[in-house]
């Protein structure tokens, strides 16, 4: 008899739009489409994202307007709603609680785990505070501690730690370098074929 399993899935990139790339293109602030796809260093990337919004003034609100015009991608609430017929899914995402609230309103309120913002009195971002570091991977291994199997699915290469933790971790259309830095990762483009991936296991239901 299989564990139980539980998914554990990145939220941008792999079930919605990238939500910087966005603000970059409404504000035409060129800078701010970079991401994890390009900087591995989360750190590093968020303080050149922080500075940025100081040098223009943009405030939490902003970034709320943008947000609240997106939609998830082609196909995401449909395979979420698959999984979660079949297994427990968890959203463990770099973004922020203060982002994400319009997005997961669409997908049903799935568990969350991310990261809060520190903003000030005219809400302007001042600063962010991680949950845990390295929480995608340090999720992985507590959830196996409580004897699940676990899936991971994510695009990026602050992804690559939970990938390479979890029982099975699957690229949903990576950039072509990190395809070739991680070989060992299954490369999935759509849905349909990360379907096909979970149920090479014979973990979950048809």
């Amino acid at each position: 008899m299989h564990e139980p399993v539980i998914a554990c899935l990145d939220m941008e990139g792999v079930l919605t739009p990238e939500i910087w790339i966005n603000v970059a293109e409404k504000t035409g602030i060129a800078e701010l489409r970079l991401t994890t796809r390009d900087i591995p260093d989360y750190d590093v990337l968020m303080k050149k994202r922080l500075g940025i919004l100081d040098q223009h003034k943009l405030t939490l609100a902003d970034i709320q307007e943008v947000i609240g015009t997106l939609k998830p991608l082609d196909g995401a609430v449909e395979f979420v709603n698959w999984l979660r017929e079949r297994c427990q899914v968890i959203v463990l995402s770099d973004t922020f609680y203060e982002f994400a609230a319009p997005l997961m309103r669409q997908f049903g309120y799935p568990a969350l785990f991310c990261n809060r913002l520190e903003m000030d009195e005219t809400g302007r971002i001042r600063n962010y505070h991680l949950r845990q570091r390295n929480q995608k991977r340090q999720a992985v291994v507590a959830l196996k501690s409580l004897y699940f199997k676990t899936v991971a699915i994510g695009d990026a290469y602050n992804d690559t730690p939970m990938l390479l933790e979890a029982d099975l971790g699957i690229f949903f259309r990576p950039p072509d370098k990190i395809i070739t830095e991680f070989p060992q990762i299954p490369v999935t483009r759509n849905y349909g074929e990360v379907k096909a991936q979970l149920q090479k296991t014979g973990w979950l239901a048809p």
